[in-house]
């Protein structure tokens, strides 16, 4: 199968995990015309990929023995072991000759792992985790790092086309998460920024929306500016992406900082924050609900209206 690039006629396609990015990310390929098997612990959450010509499948192994190219994008790292190594997991089912791209952000050991069992069984595995959010996801315009053999990347391109835009082939197996935990790297801080230049324009007097014209458009312009400090100002914390799944990530980043003897107290320091909006109650809102815990923590979130 890796040997040839997939297509509407030759290829079927599976699809496990159907959160805030996998829904619309699947959806893409749907609508492509593929032959699509989607499965999710939460059959509701799947409801409209089957409305749209997705079939049902009743396991992970199910949907593993019904597909060409298989895609995960699950919550943690317990979450991914268990859908590719458990009783009725994806390798109960695997065909020889089949492609496992998980998409979920995980540990790069895992992927290496997972990478390592596909090719014992067979078949072929990429780790191809992916930024931009539920914005990115719905637009198809995702930033997709992939690790992995290059030829099984090639092979499954014309898929990553249609969920993004900025598609980059990192090298071996494990590659695309340890490139996805820079992504975060960076992230994390910018988050930090977005919230607190929010916060001190607020406090200082300022029309927050102003000031954005000319900092969004200068040194400090970013990606964080231009999607996520517009939700804030409208008091909008929906999920883009989990707090408690950034907390994850921010771990898995620390861990293998660890692992490699790196110090980041920039990132240890920001997780910290993270964990406290958690603790307030916000693990199952966006990452731009550090806000909130950063006006707890300023004494001002009973007086906030619009910041």
């Amino acid at each position: 199968m890796a040997a040839r690039k997939v297509s509407t006629e030759n290829t079927g396609i599976g699809w496990i995990g159907t959160g805030v990015m996998g829904a619309s990310m699947c959806m893409h390929l749907v609508k492509a015309g593929y032959r699509t098997t989607v499965y999710t612990r939460t059959r509701n959450k799947a409801e409209g990929l089957i409305e749209a010509g997705a079939a049902w499948a009743k396991s992970p192994k199910d949907a593993a023995s019904k597909s060409d190219v298989l895609f995960t994008i699950v919550g943690f790292p317990h979450d991914v072991r268990e859908v590719y190594f458990g009783d009725d997991g994806i390798f109960e089912g695997l065909r020889k000759g089949s492609i496992l791209v998980d998409m979920t952000t995980t540990e790069p050991s895992l992927a290496e792992e997972i990478y390592a069992a596909a090719k014992k069984a067979g078949a072929s595995a990429i780790d191809a985790p992916v930024s931009g959010g539920d914005i990115g996801a719905r637009e198809g315009k995702l930033s997709i790092m992939a690790g992995g053999d290059r030829k099984t990347f090639d092979a499954v391109m014309p898929l990553f086309e249609l969920m993004g835009k900025n598609i980059v082939y990192q090298g071996g197996a494990g590659s695309g998460q340890h490139t996805k935990m820079c992504n975060q790297i960076m992230a994390a801080s910018l988050m930090v920024g977005m919230c607190e230049t929010l916060l001190y324009a607020y406090k200082s007097g300022l029309d927050p929306e102003t000031m954005l014209k000319s900092v969004g458009r200068g040194a400090a312009a970013c990606w964080m500016l231009d999607n996520l400090a517009p939700r804030v100002l409208k008091r909008d914390f929906s999920p883009g992406f989990y707090v408690e799944h950034f907390i994850k990530d921010m771990g898995i980043a620390l861990k293998e900082s660890d692992r490699m003897n790196l110090v980041l107290p920039g990132l240890s320091l920001v997780r910290q924050l993270y964990v406290a909006a958690r603790a307030q109650g916000h693990g199952r809102k966006g990452t731009q609900a550090l806000m909130l815990a950063l006006e707890r923590m300023s004494g001002i979130q009973s007086e906030v209206k619009k910041i």
